[in-house]
């Protein structure tokens, strides 16, 4: 007897302690470390400039507004290089795309709205493009040419008095047709680079049909097999179905314009230049969203990483790295 009094007195001690055990307050977990706080930001950030920039611009935009701040609306136009300088020197944007570097006289109308290159204006670069010539699918004969061939059919009076050059005047075995030239219209820093720079600023052909659309050149070069078209190594590689890339001989064989081939120092240097933006740095004081867009556009998650989806051989991370540590000193 005594001894199943004392089970059952164990049992209920047993009992009592773990009710006891189970009514203590659980021993509290470490306090999670706060989740860093992203300042949410608002408002508009306009760009506008080149045609050429604008695919990995919009691209950079559409990246930024859907990953950082979806309240903030990136809106990218694509007028022309020499178009968007019109619209940023009066201030009328933020930010001003271009495929050739700012004019001395682009800068001297800066200047007398008040703004200086480097203290108000900030020129970033973006990233390289490789100028491609263009031709028809079903033009076997001139895929490649060399560098010499392609700036003597582009000028002015080098065949014939009217322009109106054949395929055989550039080597006798091609055929009897009259070449068909077209590029980018004036508004345009591609006809600008390719008229000042490749050209050397001598005329050319008068019978070149020149376009606002880089759409329309390339239905046009798609419709006729004797076209021939310049414009940026993006507008080729999104059109590879409808289009041939000339390879050019700069000297030391053809080279086909890509992005292992595309660089001032690479074998397609004497096709490449550099594309741009310009910051209007006193709008990046006065607008968080405009110096917020302005730091991804140079992070690793911008140009950095979107030049080669859109056609352009990205710069060397450190170009990017310099660029970002200036901006991020704007107070």
């Amino acid at each position: 007897m005594l001894k199943k009094k004392a089970l059952v007195l164990m049992l209920t001690l047993g009992i009592v302690g773990s009710l006891a055990a189970c009514s203590q307050p659980a021993a509290e977990a470490p306090a999670a470390e706060p989740a860093e706080q992203v300042e949410a930001l608002s408002g508009d950030v306009i760009v506008d400039g080149s045609g050429t920039v604008y695919p990995l611009m919009a691209h950079i935009a559409e990246e930024y507004m859907v990953n950082e701040q979806n309240e903030v609306s990136v809106q990218v136009g694509r007028a022309g290089s020499s178009a968007g300088f019109k619209k940023f020197i009066p201030g009328d944007t933020d930010f001003s795309d271009a495929s050739r570097k700012i004019k001395d006289e682009e800068i001297a109308q800066l200047e007398e709205k008040g703004l200086k290159m480097g203290d108000n204006v900030m020129e970033i670069k973006l990233a390289y493009d490789g100028l491609t010539m263009v031709i028809n699918p079903e033009n076997t004969w001139a895929t490649e040419m060399t560098q010499e061939e392609i700036v003597k059919m582009f000028l002015s009076g080098s065949y014939k008095a009217d322009d109106k050059v054949l395929w055989s005047d550039i080597r006798a075995d091609w055929p009897a047709e009259e070449i068909k030239f077209y590029g980018p219209n004036e508004n345009h820093g591609t006809y600008e680079f390719f008229a000042e720079t490749i050209l050397d600023k001598q005329p050319m052909v008068a019978t070149a049909n020149l376009q606002q659309e880089y759409s329309t050149l390339v239905d046009l070069v798609s419709q006729d097999k004797n076209a021939i078209a310049f414009f940026g190594f993006g507008y080729y590689t999104t059109n590879t179905d409808k289009l041939v890339a000339v390879k050019v001989d700069f000297g030391n064989g053809p080279v086909e314009p890509t992005l292992e081939t595309i660089g001032e120092e690479l074998p397609y240097g004497g096709f490449t230049r550099l594309v741009y933006t310009y910051l209007n740095l006193n709008y990046a004081k006065e607008k968080p969203q405009v110096l917020d867009y302005a730091k991804y556009v140079v992070s690793p998650e911008g140009a950095a990483r979107l030049a080669g989806e859109n056609g352009f051989a990205p710069l060397p991370e450190a170009t990017y790295a310099e660029y970002l540590t200036q901006l991020e000193a704007i107070q």
